[in-house]
């Protein structure tokens, strides 16, 4: 597997991970936290695309590695900025799945 290849699986990984990311963010979260979940998923998001696409072995190769990890971040940043968020379809999707308290529910 070249750096090429490691970048392309990360970044087609990240281009919908935003969708996947919205399941699990609230609405009334604060920027900071969901950033911080971003990240956190992006690098579990990585490490599955370095095993699917190169096997566990593929983690001896840390510029490989590196690359999926970035491809991932920075795929998943750019298409939540460009395309999910000005859709409305991410923030639609963290709406659906937010659970409703008690006040909202009446």
């Amino acid at each position: 597997m070249s750096t090429l290849d490691s970048l392309m699986t990360g970044a087609q990984v990240g281009t919908v991970l935003p969708l996947l990311t919205a399941v699990v963010q609230k609405p009334d979260w604060s920027a900071k936290a969901k950033k911080i979940v971003a990240v956190v998923v992006s690098l579990v998001a990585g490490v599955f695309a370095v095993a699917a696409d190169g096997g566990w072995d593929q983690f001896q190769h840390g510029h490989l590695t590196a690359a999926t990890f970035l491809g991932v971040l920075a795929a998943s940043q750019t298409s939540y900025d460009l395309v999910w968020k000005p859709s409305k379809l991410a923030p639609m999707i963290e709406s659906l799945t937010a659970k409703k308290t008690a006040q909202q529910a009446e």
